[in-house]
C-alpha cells in the first residue's frame, strides 16, 4: 500500500478527522466511549415552543384545553362508584368533588412533566383542607398541589413537596387566581430481585424556582407513612391528578421521556464492566463496516480506531499488515520525499502512540518503534 500523496486540503481534512478518532481518552472498562468520541451518535433534534412553559416537539402532549385532549384521561374511579366527573371548562380541567383520581390512558417512565394549576380564589380552611390536590407520577410518587400562598402546613406536605419525603426548598407561590406552573423531573427507583439498583430522583421547578434539586425518593413516601427503599415499582404507569374535595385547575400539561439510565439498558454515563464490554463490541463492529467501504490508507485508519472498541484479530491482520507496509514504504523514501507524506507519518505515528498510551496494542509493536525513529530522526518529535 503506497503511501499517497495529498492535497492541502485533503491533508486537513484527514488530519481533522484522525484527530477525532485519537484524541481523548480511550474506552474503559465502565464506558464505551472514548472522551470526545465521533462515532458516539448525535443527540436527536428537537424544537423548542415558541414560549417558555409550551411544549417541544417531541413532547406527548396530554391536555392542551380541548375536549378532544381531555380523551387522553380516564377516571380511576368506576362510573357506578363516582359522584362527579371532572370537567374541561375555559381551557382547563377542573377537579369536582367526588369524581376521585383521574390518569393517563398512556402508561410512562421517567420523564419530564409540565403542568400548571391555580385556585380561582383563595378557599376556606387552613392548612391541607385549603386547595388541596396532587400531580402523581408513574409509580404513585406524588407532588403536592396546595395553596400555601398564605397558609403554612406541615412542610413535607406543602406545594411543591415530594409528599411524606421532602419539604420544598423554598415556598415560590403565586397569591390565589393566578396560574401556578411545575416543571417536574422524575426518575423512578429501580429494584430488582429487591436490591435497590437506584433510590429514584425528582427535582422540581415551581413558577421557575428550583424547590427540589435531584431530591432521593426514599422508598417514595406517602401519607404519614414511610417505604422501604427495597419495594418494587413498576416500570411504567400512568400520570394521576388527584380529587381531594378542592375545586384545583389543570391546564398546559405535556410530557417528555427521558433517556434510559445505565440500570435501565441506556449507554450514557458509567456502565457496568458487561454492559460497557457488549456495547464496546457492538460499536467496534459497526467502525469495522465501514472500514469495508473504504480502501488502502483510509480503510487501515479506520480499521486502528476499531481496535479503541474491541479487538479483533482478522481485523487486526489487516491492519497490522498495512501499517507495516507502510511503514516499510517511508522507510525507503528520502528525506525530501518524508517532508512530502510528513502529514501522514505524523498521522500513523499519532495514531499508534495513541494506542500504545492506552495499552490498546503492545509496546513493543514494531511499527510504532519504527515510525517514531523515522519522525525522531527528521526533528519533527522535538517540543515546540
Amino acid at each position: 500500500m503506497k503511501p499517497c500523496s495529498l492535497t492541502l486540503f485533503a491533508a486537513a481534512c484527514l488530519a481533522s478527522s484522525l484527530d477525532a478518532a485519537f484524541y481523548g481518552a480511550a474506552p474503559d472498562a465502565n464506558h464505551p466511549w472514548a472522551v470526545h468520541d465521533e462515532n458516539r451518535p448525535q443527540p436527536p433534534r428537537v424544537e423548542p415552543a415558541a414560549v417558555v412553559g409550551g411544549a417541544p416537539s417531541d413532547a406527548v402532549v396530554l391536555f392542551d384545553g380541548t375536549e378532544e385532549s381531555f380523551g387522553n384521561w380516564v377516571h380511576a374511579r368506576p362510573e357506578e362508584k363516582r359522584k362527579a366527573d371532572w370537567v374541561v371548562q375555559d381551557g382547563y380541567l377542573l377537579a369536582v368533588r367526588g369524581a376521585g383520581y383521574i390518569q393517563t390512558k398512556e402508561q410512562f417512565s421517567d420523564c419530564q412533566l409540565h403542568i400548571e394549576w391555580s385556585h380561582a380564589q383563595q378557599l376556606p380552611g387552613e392548612g391541607q383542607k385549603r386547595g388541596n390536590s396532587g400531580v402523581f407520577l408513574p409509580g404513585g410518587i406524588e407532588v403536592q398541589v396546595l395553596d400555601n400562598f398564605n397558609n403554612p402546613t406541615y412542610p413535607d406536605g406543602s406545594a411543591g413537596a415530594v409528599y411524606g419525603v421532602m419539604p420544598p426548598a423554598v415556598n415560590a407561590l403565586r397569591a390565589p387566581g393566578q396560574w401556578q406552573s411545575y416543571d417536574i423531573i422524575y426518575r423512578r427507583p429501580i429494584v430488582r430481585d429487591g436490591v435497590s439498583l437506584d433510590e429514584g430522583s425528582m427535582t422540581v421547578l415551581v413558577n421557575g424556582v428550583v424547590v427540589q434539586d435531584s431530591t432521593p425518593l426514599d422508598g417514595g413516601g406517602g401519607h404519614k407513612k414511610r417505604k422501604p427503599l427495597n419495594q418494587p415499582y413498576p416500570d411504567v404507569g400512568p400520570v394521576a391528578l388527584q380529587d381531594h374535595g378542592n375545586p384545583v385547575r389543570y391546564r398546559n400539561i405535556w410530557l417528555r421521556p427521558l433517556r434510559p439510565r445505565p440500570a435501565d439498558g441506556g449507554t450514557d454515563g458509567r456502565l457496568s464492566a458487561a454492559a460497557t464490554t457488549a456495547k464496546r463490541a457492538e460499536i467496534g463492529a459497526e467502525v469495522r463496516a465501514s472500514a469495508a467501504n473504504m480502501q488502502g490508507w483510509d480503510q487501515m485508519m479506520r480499521l486502528l480506531e476499531s481496535q479503541m472498541y474491541a479487538s479483533n484479530s482478522a481485523a487486526w491482520d489487516v491492519c497490522n499488515r498495512q501499517v507495516s507496509e507502510s511503514v516499510e514504504q517511508f522507510k525507503d523514501l528520502s528525506t525530501k520525499e518524508l517532508e512530502i507524506q510528513r502529514q501522514q507519518v505524523m498521522d500513523l505515528h499519532h495514531a499508534l502512540s495513541y494506542l500504545q498510551r492506552f495499552d490498546i496494542i503492545a509496546a513493543d509493536y514494531k511499527p510504532a518503534k519504527e515510525l517514531r525513529e523515522i519522525a525522531d530522526g527528521l526533528g519533527w518529535l522535538k517540543q515546540k
